[in-house]
């Protein structure tokens, strides 16, 4: 199978990075700079599953893309979606699979309306990763996870060789029967995490110290609320873990989000959170969920005026 990642950051560039290195056949979609970064530095990861280093991976640009891949692997961020749904949409034959990795759902119906519902797969990641100054991809924790599978359920023949593709690539790949429920949990994670520490600008472990853990467990609460209206009730033991991680004295866990607000980068305020609230299903319900995501439009907005 040919695999076309798109973008060579800090998730496709890491998951595309270990198929490369596994011997599998994959070509990473990348802009101009970033073609011409890897040309110059190659492709590097650091890990504590050991690291890899490509000195000519092999890449393609949208203007030089023609042709269809079996897999397109999909990592970027929610609001570069539309155009990088413009730049992979020649390889996209009558046979491909997307497998996108962002999160939340929202993606799912630009994709289905853009590509059709038959050829998106469901799909998440579990991974702290990110770029130095050098373009390494550095790994950032001891996790590195990539569970997908059919929307409905069904254990298709794509899937199981989907499956067999990315087995023995050293990371944890895992083909799932209930990818929506598992995209879900991790979508009230993320908002929940998000939305307190970009709220509180601040790390769990500060936030527990200033006394305000019972926040952080409400926003939970709301967005696992939000989750069962929407037929896709968290486990309890799913929240007991958030619940745990939300309440560590001296953690130093933080959202992406809250990272990129603190570099004044762009967010995805409205795909994380705008869209959950979107599916919240009562006017006035979720209170502190709207204030969390007021807080990120007022950022957006003031950071459009000052670029």
């Amino acid at each position: 199978m040919r695999i076309l990642v798109v973008g060579a950051g800090a998730v496709g560039g890491y998951f595309g990075g270990r198929l490369l290195a596994a011997g599998r056949d994959v070509t990473f979609l990348v802009r101009a700079r970033r073609a011409s970064d890897l040309s110059r530095a190659g492709l590097s990861i650091r890990s504590p599953f050991g690291d890899v280093d490509f000195p000519a991976p092999p890449t393609v640009t949208a203007e030089t893309l023609r042709e269809p891949f079996d897999l397109v692997l999909l990592s970027c961020k929610a609001y570069d979606l539309e155009s990088a749904a413009d730049s992979f949409a020649p390889a996209v034959g009558p046979d491909t699979a997307i497998l996108p990795l962002l999160n939340g759902m929202r993606h799912l119906d630009m994709l289905d309306a853009r590509f059709g519902a038959g050829q998106v797969l469901g799909g998440l990641c579990v991974i702290s990763s990110a770029l130095d100054p050098q373009g390494r991809i550095l790994h950032l924790n001891e996790t590195h996870g990539l569970f997908f599978g059919e929307r409905a359920g069904a254990r298709s023949a794509r899937v199981e060789k989907i499956a067999a593709l990315l087995s023995g690539s050293r990371f944890d790949a895992r083909l799932s029967e209930s990818i929506l429920q598992e995209m879900w949990e991790k979508w009230v994670f993320i908002a929940a995490a998000a939305g307190i520490t970009c709220l509180m600008r601040a790390s769990i472990g500060d936030i527990v110290a200033a006394g305000a853990a019972g926040l952080a467990e409400s926003l939970l609460d709301e967005c696992a609320a939000i989750a069962l209206r929407n037929g896709f009730p968290p486990s309890e033991s799913t929240l007991q873990r958030s619940r745990a991680m939300f309440t560590t004295p001296g953690s130093g866990l933080t959202a992406s989000m809250f990272r990129d607000i603190e570099r004044r980068a762009p967010i995805e305020a409205g795909h994380i959170l705008g869209d959950l609230l979107d599916r919240a299903g009562e006017p006035g319900g979720s209170p502190l969920l709207r204030i969390v995501y007021a807080h990120l439009k007022a950022y957006e907005a003031r950071r459009s005026r000052e670029l």
